[in-house]
């Protein structure tokens, strides 16, 4: 830090207690409760204006549930961290600040840094890797380029929320070892190389005690051990105790204007059950963030100059290629494509890509380029021929492509109120999140209504998602009029929204457009703790019978040059409030492929899927590529991918089983109250090895178009020094990865794992070295009786690897 860093900070510093000073108990109290469902109050007495915050782990939301300020939606987390750059994440974080300021937003809800601690993990594309080095690596460059752009982060979820099932209550139930090795080490390493000026505490207990009032994880082990010196954040409606939350070092209950702070948190404090100098050390913390993201007067912001301006749309096509995975390829990729050259592509999630996960990772892009749509701009008319093949979802799903939608509030005697265009058929308006001139105590009806322009003459089947009355009305017509009620779903989320259901069907001509309308009866939400509106157009196109798709498909596949087949998840399979059940691909997708494959010798299976899924076909195709939740460009970087424009960047994030039975760890599911984590250190790769399992693709696995030859490697304590050099035809980047492989361990410990890693880039012919660090942490372990870090002596073996599968180089080091 240079002088007038510090000086900088000293100002920042003298400024927040001087604003503290000035505030009364009643304020303070209020401070530390958002005021709505995105924002915390402003108090123009001490210059603070409203501190705003944004959903944001791959595009910046924003405050309002609406297409009419889109969002750049860039690649998955999953999809960042298989580039495995710490650099490009933090590119990617500069372009989401510049996408934050740019919708007034001060903070971001991210990353989301929780470990893929088992496959089965619904919210597993959101989260980066199964390793807490790569992680926190990754986390730490998104955190950093963030702020870089003067908008703040939180960190989320601390921590042990590493399942969805009973997300808000389950007790995860974590030995001391593994808890700091694993599930805290990503936190810790982001804290200490970027400074996050914000973490989320999460829903979950961890060993008995929720974690927003968790003062051993918080005041003790991430403020005082660490040094974090930002705002502690509550995951949204997890403060549930005033005084436990207060004490226990949560700063700020979300979301508002009904939490356990304000008021209760005054009162609190008058009756002797909490000191004021703790509601003081939140308010400090507070207003520290609002001073760093440039909101309190008088507070120099952290951030004066901002990095050049990025193209969003450019990145996004970049970030895609280079998270792309390929993790089989038996010459067929680049595609060759001679002149009259002809590709068959097939697969539902061609057409209409999944881009992003759902939940609270949603966003609204201006643009989504599928698959079709890319190759299609990239080969020469005619070249591209489309078949569905296999759709993954046969239930209706909210209202997308075709559909001209917007939503019409009126009150109890019709008048109209206000009006919002809708991205989609889902309303989904939390809080404040309204249409102008709308109030909840006001409307009394929503229709959402438009027009729908079918691609397909056929059967088309109408439905409902929500709680509550609906009428349902296509072509003018009322076909269906009813109550939905609460079913059986587990997370509270997921009952809100309900499950989907049919209610009509109606024949329709593909391109003659039709007036569709669904009017629901807003409930009385007074009541409820977070105010909201949530339902949902359904919509479900004609069935065909699926032995006729393949068979479309095969047609096609057997008159190409080549067959690409995309495979896809749907939001049902996974997503943010459910953890799945197995790992096999919905519908008749894997029957697609196989149709396909046996026909053209020449198939390349596209993987648009978040998290690991079961590939029986694997060695019965020439290419698989995964390409994660792709984003926005997603399209567009697959041509450039297969075309060989750019080079599949891609190494595995987490380890890709061969079959759900042969995953390790599956246990997402508590039993009474408890997830008992009692596979220790052994999660991932570190659990394969353990147990001699081989994977279909190991973790840090990807083919690239080029080859490496690995020359050499020395080693020290501290660095490791690797030579190798591009063999083949084409430049290309290699990732090399460190493993630490102990000899005659004198402690439990895994058989090996990653201790760094680094990239290289080289054209045809050439040789490269690169000088890796060691960290010092990769050669310790949590002694859990002195409750310390213990350095590890002794003989390690040092491999330089293509992946924890494919070790290149050895080295013997000895240590102290």
């Amino acid at each position: 830090m240079t002088d007038a860093d510090q000086v900088r900070d000293q100002t920042r510093n003298d400024a927040v207690e001087a604003a503290l000073g000035k505030l009364d108990l009643d304020t303070k109290a209020r401070l530390l409760a958002g005021r709505d469902m995105w924002s915390l109050p402003a108090v123009p007495s001490i210059g603070l204006e409203a501190l705003v915050m944004s959903d944001g782990p791959i595009g910046v939301r924003g405050v309002r549930w609406t297409a009419d300020d889109p969002s750049i939606a860039l690649p998955s987390p999953t999809a960042l961290a298989a580039a495995w750059d710490p650099a490009l994440a933090r590119r990617a974080g500069r372009l989401l600040a510049q996408e934050a300021r740019r919708k007034g937003v001060h903070v971001l809800l991210a990353p989301t840094v929780n470990l893929h601690r088992s496959p089965l993990g619904g919210r597993h594309f959101e989260c980066y890797s199964e390793d807490p080095y790569l992680t926190g690596a990754i986390g730490g460059g998104y955190v950093n380029g963030v702020q870089d752009g003067g908008v703040g982060t939180t960190v989320k979820h601390f921590v042990g929320n590493d399942a969805e099932t009973d997300r808000f209550t389950v007790d995860s139930v974590i030995a001391p070892r593994p808890l700091r090795e694993l599930y805290l080490a990503p936190f810790e390493a982001i804290v200490a190389n970027a400074h996050p000026w914000g973490i989320m505490t999460a829903y979950n207990q961890v060993n008995g005690t929720t974690m927003t009032e968790h003062q051993y994880l918080v005041n003790e082990v991430l403020r005082a051990e660490w040094g974090f010196d930002g705002c502690n954040v509550s995951d949204w409606m997890a403060a549930r105790s005033t005084t436990g939350d207060i004490l226990g070092g949560m700063d700020v209950a979300m979301p508002g204007p009904t939490t356990v702070y304000g008021p209760a948190l005054a009162e609190a404090v008058r009756a002797g059950e909490v000191p004021e100098a703790a509601v003081d050390e939140a308010v400090r913390n507070v207003l520290r963030l609002a001073a760093r993201v440039g909101v309190l007067e008088g507070a120099p912001a952290a951030v004066e100059s901002l990095p050049a301006p990025v193209d969003g749309h450019a990145l996004a096509r970049e970030l895609a290629a280079r998270g792309f995975v390929l993790v089989r390829n038996e010459g067929a990729l680049p595609l060759d494509i001679a002149a009259g050259g002809t590709v068959a592509l097939a697969g539902a999630a061609a057409r209409d890509a999944r881009v992003l996960g759902g939940g609270s990772a949603t966003v609204f892009p201006e643009r989504v380029v599928s698959p079709l749509d890319g190759l299609t701009a990239a080969l020469p008319e005619g070249a591209v021929t489309f078949s569905v093949g296999a759709d993954p979802s046969d239930e209706p799903t909210p209202a997308g492509q075709g559909f001209e939608l917007h939503a019409v509030c009126r009150d109890a005697s019709g008048a109209v109120l206000g009006e919002g265009g809708l991205p989609s058929g889902q309303v989904q308006w939390i809080g404040d999140d309204l249409p102008a001139g709308v109030t909840y105590e006001t409307m009394a009806s929503i229709e959402v209504r438009g027009t729908f322009l079918p691609r397909e003459s056929g059967e088309h089947a109408f439905g409902t998602r929500g709680l509550g009355a609906f009428a349902l009305a296509v072509g003018g017509e009322t076909l269906w009029s009813g109550v939905q009620e609460m079913g059986n779903e587990a997370d509270p989320f997921e009952a809100f929204f309900g499950a989907p259901s049919e209610r009509a069907r109606v024949t329709l001509t593909g391109g003659e457009p039709v007036e569709v309308s669904l009017t629901y009866q807003v409930p009385d939400v007074s009541a409820l703790p977070l105010r909201a509106v949530m339902f949902s157009l359904l919509h479900l196109g004609p069935q065909r019978d699926a032995d006729e798709l393949i068979a479309e498909a095969v047609a096609a596949a057997r008159e190409a040059d080549t067959a690409v087949v995309v495979v896809a998840t749907t939001e049902r399979v996974e997503s943010e409030g459910f953890d799945r059940r197995d790992l096999t691909l919905p519908g008749r997708q894997d029957d697609l492929v196989r149709a396909v494959a046996a026909v053209n010798p020449n198939t390349v299976v596209v993987v648009n899927a978040g998290s690991p899924v079961e590939l029986p076909w694997r060695e019965d195709v020439a290419a698989v590529l995964l390409t994660w939740f792709p984003g926005q460009e997603g399209g567009a970087a697959l041509a450039d991918v297969l075309l060989g424009d750019a080079e599949p960047g891609g190494r595995l994030p987490t380890t890709w089983p061969a079959r759900f039975a042969d995953a390790p760890v599956t246990e997402v599911v508590p039993t009474e109250g408890r997830l008992e984590y009692g596979e220790g250190l052994f999660i991932g790769y570190r659990a394969y090895e353990k147990h001699a399992v081989t994977p279909a693709y190991p973790f840090g696995h990807g083919l690239g178009y080029t080859d490496w030859t690995y020359e050499s490697v020395e080693v020290t304590s501290d660095t490791v020094r690797v030579r190798l050099t591009n063999t083949g035809t084409r430049p290309g980047r290699e990732v090399v990865q460190v493993y630490l492989a102990p000899v005659a361990d004198p402690v439990e410990r895994p058989a090996s794992w990653l201790a760094a890693f680094a990239g290289v880039a080289a054209g045809p012919g050439e040789s490269v070295e690169t000088e890796i660090a060691l960290p010092a942490r990769a050669f310790e372990i949590w002694d859990e009786e002195a409750r310390g870090w213990r350095r590890i002596g002794g003989t390690y073996e040092v491999r330089a690897s293509h992946s924890h599968g494919d070790t290149r180089l050895t080295a013997t080091l000895d240590i102290a």
